[in-house]
């Protein structure tokens, strides 16, 4: 798992991957940032964690190549992000490309990017939630993988949304590692493929 923050959808799915019959291990943790709380998350869980921080590379790429060389040091065969505030290079997004989810917290494709339980106050939607995708090197365009929707209430702030959102991100996210895990869905041709 790639991650920035507290790691709450990191805790989520360690908590999914317990399950005997879970078709996913949750075996890295990287951080660009050395001082996030998802680091401790990953660290209570037994979880190996790595700090790479990307303040330390001349170039997006060269920030991506080596979470990639981490990746294949620790035989990873899916990347879950999670909070993780970086832009990918296109290198990174194609040579991963089918193996790589993010969880974005709205109904893609509205409100992509940051601030975005502000984004959904200031258009005045009535509904907003969180999105399950794969990544490609379009910021938050990649394919659904699964979404949940939350009303927007009256007299919410920004964090009121947000906590609602996160609630089923909680949910969502790990019923959609396991799909992927389990090949139930493919990113094919650009497009998110469902398999029974």
């Amino acid at each position: 798992m790639l991650i920035s923050g507290r790691g709450s959808n990191l805790q989520s799915l360690i908590d999914a991957a317990k399950a005997p019959d879970y078709p996913a291990e949750i075996a890295l943790v990287i951080s660009n940032k050395e001082n996030a709380a998802g680091l401790c998350v990953a660290q209570n869980a037994g979880i190996p964690a790595r700090v790479i921080p990307h303040q330390n590379y001349e170039s997006r790429e060269a920030f991506d190549r080596a979470i990639d060389m981490a990746l294949r040091e620790a035989k990873i065969d899916l990347v879950a992000e999670a909070g993780f505030m970086r832009i990918h290079s296109e290198w990174f997004a194609k040579t991963w490309e089918g193996k790589l989810l993010n969880i974005h917290p709205s109904l893609l494709p509205l409100f992509p990017g940051i601030r975005v339980h502000q984004q959904a106050l200031d258009a005045g939607v009535k509904e907003s939630g969180c999105t399950v995708h794969f990544i490609v090197h379009e910021l938050d365009s990649g394919p659904t993988i699964a979404q949940a929707a939350v009303p927007v209430l009256p007299g919410d702030t920004a964090e009121t949304l947000a906590a609602r959102i996160l609630v089923e991100e909680h949910k969502i996210y790990p019923q959609a590692l396991k799909l992927v895990a389990e090949k139930k869905v493919v990113l094919k041709d650009g497009k998110s493929v469902f398999r029974t």
